[in-house]
């Protein structure tokens, strides 16, 4: 039996974007309704664990991996937004670093929450032991790649 495209079983990356692309629109739907409707899906992703608070603005796009005109266009915009400033390096007088403000303070808060409830709907479809073991194995995985110990396969 030959495998086709109708016949294709996912593999575990398409599964993992799939599960995100959900926590990140249940992130964005609590974002809004706490009230934050003034900014985008892009805008909110700026937002994200661990803080964009003291990035300089190339740090942030290769940790979303975007360009930095895109990165850029997106800090401006919720600069004036009020949620940000964007100010002058001490160490190095030439770039900018990226100081949330208590308004941005505020939102990050309010994405925690979300996301700790996006979290909280994914461990109510799971036993709590298969939770536990999801997460836990996450966790590792995670590690791996942090330490560059996860091997790749040619």
């Amino acid at each position: 039996m030959s495998i086709t495209r109708e016949t294709r079983e996912p593999f575990v990356g398409s599964m993992m974007r799939l599960a995100l692309h959900w926590v990140l629109e249940e992130i964005y739907a609590g974002v809004t309704a706490a009230g934050y409707t003034d900014l985008s899906r892009a805008q909110v992703g700026m937002f994200r664990y661990p803080t964009s608070e003291g990035l300089r603005p190339t740090e942030l796009a290769q940790r979303l991996r975007v360009t930095k005109q895109s990165v850029n266009d997106l800090l401006r915009g919720v600069e004036r937004l009020g949620y940000l400033e964007l100010v002058r390096d001490p160490a190095d007088g030439r770039a900018r670093i990226i100081r949330l403000t208590a308004r941005g303070r505020q939102l990050e808060d309010v994405l925690y929450r979300c996301a700790g409830a996006a979290e909280a709907g994914i461990a109510s479809l799971l036993d709590a032991g298969a939770f536990g073991e999801f997460r836990a194995t996450l966790e590792r995985l995670v590690k791996a790649i942090n330490e560059g110990t996860l091997t790749r396969v040619s």
